[in-house]
């Protein structure tokens, strides 16, 4: 467990080589590849401000389903810290004043998508749909939480806020638009995951 960092209730435990070396270095080579896939669904996006559409919440989910929590989580850190050093991962660029800026929420609260989502999936959930899409739906709401949270703290420095309703005017323009893209995000990151799970365990 402390060398694979993940379970056989995963996609990726399923096919962990036998070596300590390779083991490792399994996990580092999908950990670095996973930053590249979340790179790649960033850029998937519909520019709206002051918080974009993306398909990082779906790569994501789907990750942490795939590879459980310590390998999600990790995939998550690397790529806030590609970005933080300036690679241009996220859906507009890079750099650590991105990080701080009104997605910087969203961005942290990805490593409590992951840690749910994986955690749910290192428990059995890789294969239970309905089981995995309510354990994503809460990491994401808890995402939601931890962003508007956020955006509530800079408000007094974003000018696309109404100063006389603070929390309803960030929730109407950077939460309540996403919720619904949300879910489905999560749904097909659930549907995704548990379908290769049963396609797996029958071969």
């Amino acid at each position: 467990m402390a060398v694979t960092l993940t379970t056989p209730n995963t996609l990726l435990g399923l096919y962990q080589p036998k070596g300590t070396v390779a083991k490792l270095a399994s996990n580092i080579a999908t950990v670095v590849l996973g930053t590249l896939l979340i790179t790649l669904c960033a850029k998937i996006n519909v520019p709206v401000w002051p918080v974009p559409v993306t398909m990082q919440g779906f790569a994501i989910a789907a990750l942490a389903a795939a590879f459980g929590m310590r390998i999600g989580v990790a995939t998550v850190a690397l790529y806030l810290v590609e970005g933080a050093l300036g690679l241009p991962v996220f859906a507009t660029g890079g750099g650590l004043a991105y990080l701080v800026g009104p997605t910087g929420g969203f961005l942290l609260g990805f490593l409590v998508l992951a840690a749910v989502t994986g955690f749910a999936a290192d428990r059995g959930a890789s294969g239970k749909p309905l089981a995995l899409f309510a354990a994503m739906l809460v990491g994401d709401a808890l995402m939601f939480v931890l962003g508007f949270a956020w955006l509530a703290l800079m408000a007094g420095q974003a000018g696309w806020i109404d100063q006389t309703n603070v929390l309803g005017s960030a929730f109407a323009k950077a939460v309540q638009p996403f919720i619904v893209w949300d879910i489905l995000k999560m749904a097909l990151a659930a549907v995704t995951v548990t379908g290769a799970w049963k396609l797996i365990s029958k071969r």
